[in-house]
């Protein structure tokens, strides 16, 4: 049997997925491209084969094109359960509206993530008011703590990109960090963890961005009613079954747990997406 899922599995990642390829007895499990599928197969392997054998019923892995079509999959009940980032979380809701909450996960002990606006260490600048006619770098247009909450955060403080010297979104975290060290930014916006992987680089934090709720499990619709406590409390028993490490860290290493989450964990990053809205558009 398991040689059987493995090859499906892989047949799905290399063709176009339609509803005649999927057994109809089997769950679907939906992940936005934030890797490529054949590594979207190998992290989330341990955790389908967890619920494969506690739902006894199969359970297959779904990819979605790009975060646009993840979000459309989700809200239209194309798939039974879902990985989302907070980002395309509040964007689901705000859209399709409520979708059943499974669990959030945890990092290093916390469902909250932060990102850091960073400057050289040996900058002059001393205050987030000092960015006013410097250079700024982000990361994606779509990133939460390179993008969305870092804007934020300069708007607290008065600051629009109309009022930086110059500003940039050049794709990633890395590419922030030595856009910093390197002087094409005076300051850029990164994930605190990223930060800690560059901090003896010649890099500090400026400040902090305020903490915001980590990726969480949604179900759809179209996963039995009188199934979700279970599903949910599988999640959240993952923490204490003999495969916790194995399941957790091959999502991602920095994963230790799973938690309870409600909608209103993301009220906060709710407010910062309309904030950022409202701002005057910018160039991508």
């Amino acid at each position: 049997m398991r040689k059987n899922f493995s090859y499906l599995f892989l047949f799905l990642f290399s063709s176009t997925l339609t509803a005649e390829i999927i057994p109809e007895e089997a769950y679907v499990l939906g992940v936005h491209p934030y890797v490529t599928a054949k590594e979207l197969l190998k992290r989330f392997t341990p955790l389908i084969d967890y619920l494969t054998n506690k739902l006894e019923q199969p359970v297959v892995l779904r990819v979605a094109k790009d975060y646009a079509s993840h979000i459309k999959l989700v809200g239209e009940n194309k798939v039974d359960i879902a990985y989302m980032g907070p980002v395309p979380y509040v964007k689901l809701v705000k859209k399709y509206g409520y979708k059943p909450l499974l669990a959030k996960i945890q990092v290093k002990g916390k469902s909250t993530f932060q990102g850091a606006i960073i400057i050289a260490e040996n900058s002059p600048i001393k205050t987030i008011t000092d960015l006013r006619g410097k250079g700024f770098a982000f990361g994606s247009p779509n990133s939460t703590m390179s993008h969305f909450v870092p804007r934020f955060v300069l708007w607290q403080f008065g600051i629009t990109t109309s009022q930086l010297n110059h500003y940039k979104f050049i794709k990633n975290h890395e590419n922030v960090v030595w856009g910093v060290l390197l002087g094409e930014f005076e300051a850029g916006a990164v994930k605190k963890d990223v930060f800690n992987q560059y901090a003896q680089t010649g890099i500090k934090i400026l400040t902090l961005t305020p903490p915001i709720a980590v990726h969480v499990f949604v179900a759809t619709q179209n996963f039995p009613v009188e199934k979700l406590d279970k599903l949910r409390t599988l999640f959240l028993n993952i923490n204490t079954h003999s495969q916790a490490k194995t399941i957790l860290t091959s999502i991602k290493k920095s994963i230790t747990g799973m938690a309870e989450v409600k909608d209103e964990d993301y009220d906060e990053l709710r407010n910062i997406l309309e904030t950022v809205a409202n701002l005057a558009p910018i160039n991508k």
